[in-house]
């Protein structure tokens, strides 16, 4: 079973490991206030053990906050079942993914 979800900076990226469910989608809104202070950040996503329709709609809140405070944001490495929810909700053109 993998531990509680959380958002390390490592080598520029920052790193979200853990689940992304809705269970745990605010713990890591509230890791992020704390974290997300660049003005250029890149989101590794590869440590997502589990996720669900609320880690889309999370990334799209990341999106809107970066955006509103002038910030870019580009998430990077994303696991296949992020991808397939990405194109079931068909939000794709949304999400800057590298």
């Amino acid at each position: 079973m993998a531990g509680p979800p959380a958002i390390e900076a490592i080598d520029g990226r920052l790193l979200v490991s853990g689940p992304v469910t809705l269970s745990q989608v605010q713990m890591l809104l509230d890791q992020s206030r704390l974290v997300f202070t660049a003005t250029d950040l890149r989101v590794d996503l590869s440590g997502v053990s589990e996720a669900d329709s609320s880690a889309v709609a999370l990334m799209l809140e990341w999106k809107r906050q970066a955006s509103s405070r002038g910030a870019s944001i580009r998430f990077e490495n994303l696991t296949e079942s992020l991808k397939t929810l990405i194109g079931l909700y068909d939000v794709g053109d949304l999400l800057p993914v590298a």
